[in-house]
């Protein structure tokens, strides 16, 4: 247990010293419920974070706000900018930033003047005519009607595109093909009632005759569209749509697929032996031990490797979950530099969680599965090589790469590789699962006196 607890004062001594490091001057005002109303006549001199089902800012804040909410309406002023993440965003206010926002259906309406860059992605974005862009308008998504007038540049990849609006500087415009019609049901049909009529958008691209592009326009399209005379003040050029060049051709596609299937077996098996023979140096008793637990328990390793996977995603959920609380949380009562210093330790732990998890499920437990079967065959076979250090493993990953490989061969279809790939990921998971609860749950032995 001593090595747990160097870890555990390691990582608190790296938490005090991150806290000591961040500076109280970064504090922020988060409010958290089911509707949070910022009242016209109302200022907040902080940077505002809410997490709530309804959020609506009839007020002035001088700082930034981050909102995650069902519903994100402002129709006051932001000193700063605006991050948000809804299912309906509306604007028709004031923000002297950027705005940063994701959601099914993203608007701006004619009141709004946005002083800095309008960045989105979401199924429908409608900027109204009358209000203002003060820099760039980029968004990626479903369909896009642009009203305003945009001070400098404008990139979109999207299928349908409708300018309405002047724009300062150039247009880049990736579209779906002019003249297609949408089929089935529109995205809206699924999506609960947005508080915004979303704007049914012709696919392709269009530009209005009033409209006056200042620079030049780039267009994505297989035909030449017509565009009014005047409208673009620089260089009109067409691209084609990407093509997968690396898109083999009818006759090799079965070689192809099988050369490939060939050295990616391979740069597998390389890279777990080595990874094997590193863990096994460096680690013999720890491997050993995994390997023990799923030879003795090998139906328990297997449920709870099934466990373990679901508790992966879990556990993702809850660092999320426990980051954002304590961070409205120590928010609230002012303590910014804790804040901070809480959310910078959730992204961290965020992040190691995953890339822990990953080289556990992709190497550790495929080489622990390994040396489990190597040793199984050798001691069938009365072999001394059952008690080598190395061969073991070499056996049995080898023969674990080739089964699984066999039942992946690109020309027999079906899902058996896959399947087989993760019931080793399990077992082997379930293995190093057994072995930490058992060291966890181990008393240590009082002292004679």
């Amino acid at each position: 247990m001593s090595k747990i607890y160097k870890l555990f004062s390691a990582l608190t001594l790296f938490i005090l010293l991150t806290i000591t490091m961040v500076s109280p001057a970064y504090a922020f005002d988060g409010r958290s419920g089911d509707k949070i109303v910022v009242q016209a006549g109302d200022t907040i001199n902080d940077d505002l974070y809410i997490g709530a089902n309804e959020f609506v800012l009839d007020g002035t804040v001088n700082g930034d706000v981050i909102a995650f909410a069902k519903t994100v309406t402002v129709d006051g002023t932001i000193n700063g900018d605006l991050m948000t993440a809804a299912q309906t965003v509306v604007v028709n206010g004031t923000v002297t930033g950027d705005i940063r926002m994701a959601g099914s259906v993203l608007f701006v309406g004619e009141k709004a003047r946005i002083s800095g860059d309008i960045v989105g992605a979401g199924y429908s974005l409608e900027v109204r005519k009358g209000s203002t862009v003060g820099r760039d308008v980029i968004f990626a998504g479903g369909q896009v009607l642009l009203g305003a007038d945009v001070t400098r540049n404008v990139s979109i990849a999207t299928s349908a595109l409708e300018i309405d609006g002047n724009v300062g500087g150039d247009v880049n415009a990736q579209v779906g093909e002019a003249g297609q019609t949408r089929s089935g049901p529109p995205p809206t049909m699924y999506m609960q009632q947005s508080t915004v009529p979303v704007p049914v958008v012709k696919e392709g691209f269009t530009i209005d005759p009033s409209v006056r592009i200042a620079g030049n326009l780039v267009y994505t399209q297989r035909n030449d569209l017509s565009f009014p005379a005047g409208v673009v003040g620089g260089k009109i050029t067409r691209t084609l749509p990407e093509v997968d060049r690396n898109k083999p051709t009818a006759q090799e596609t079965a070689r192809l697929k099988v050369v490939t299937w060939g050295f990616s077996q391979v740069r597998w098996l390389v890279s777990l032996l080595l990874l094997g023979f590193l863990v096994l140096w460096l680690f013999p008793s720890f491997t050993n031990k995994l390997s023990e637990k799923l030879h003795t328990q090998p139906w328990p390793s297997l449920g709870w490797g099934v466990v373990t996977f679901a508790g992966f995603f879990f556990s993702l959920l809850m660092i999320i979950f426990v980051t954002v609380l304590g961070a409205v949380i120590f928010g609230v009562i002012t303590l910014g530099g804790l804040s901070a210093a809480i959310v910078f330790t959730g992204i961290l732990l965020f992040f190691a969680t995953i890339l822990a998890f990953i080289l556990a499920a992709s190497f550790l437990a495929k080489i622990v599965f390994g040396i489990t079967l190597g040793k199984w065959m050798l001691v069938r076979a009365n072999s001394p090589l059952a008690e080598h250090k190395y061969w073991p493993m070499v056996i049995g990953v080898v023969i674990t790469v080739i089964v699984v490989a066999l039942f992946t061969f690109p020309l027999i279809p079906g899902f058996l590789g896959g399947l087989i790939n993760i019931i080793v990921i399990l077992f082997g998971l379930g293995a190093i699962w057994l072995w930490g609860r058992e060291g966890l749950s181990k008393k240590p032995v009082a002292a004679d006196i």
